[in-house]
């Protein structure tokens, strides 16, 4: 399953470029959304995904890219060289943690759980609510179900048509 002492180290990576993101977010009036390492680490690739209430431009992908970047060289979490992405998380992103479902009330939402619920694994519905460990959703036959979070398998934003 990988090398413990590899996978600390990465964690740890990430960790720290997500502090560093998240600053930098503030000054810009974005948010991060997520933050992933890919490729090795010899030449890994630091993906970036920022959003903010009405969408993201590419310009402001552009320049929080070379802000995040001019931090990232001062405080030089990675060693070797990287290369950075910094993008929308996209229209049907996926949601991950409660934040995710939290920013995203009212909206809909298509999830899949571990385990069945009433019988089903598979659900599409408004996100009503997002607290504790339960995810409160208002399902297309108005009938409302709560999700624990620790269910949900694979959740992401459906795209709306209006």
């Amino acid at each position: 399953m990988g090398n413990p002492t590899l996978l600390f180290y990465m964690d740890a990576i990430k960790r720290k470029i997500n502090e560093l993101a998240d600053s930098t977010a503030d000054e810009y009036g974005v948010q991060v959304v997520h933050v992933e390492l890919a490729g090795n680490l010899r030449k890994p690739i630091v993906k970036v995904f920022i959003d903010r209430e009405n969408g993201v431009t590419i310009e402001d992908c552009e320049k929080f890219s070379r802000a995040l970047s001019a931090v990232l060289d001062v405080e030089d979490p990675i060693r070797t060289p990287y290369t950075l992405e910094v993008s929308s998380p996209g229209l049907d992103r996926p949601l991950k943690e409660i934040k995710d479902f939290q920013r995203n009330a009212g909206k809909l939402v298509r999830l899949i759980t571990k385990e069945s619920i009433n019988k089903q694994n598979f659900f599409i519905g408004r996100i009503i609510e997002a607290r504790d460990d339960n995810l409160k959703l208002l399902l297309e036959n108005k009938d409302e179900i709560s999700i624990p979070f620790s269910q949900i398998s694979k959740a992401r934003l459906e795209i709306e048509f209006k």
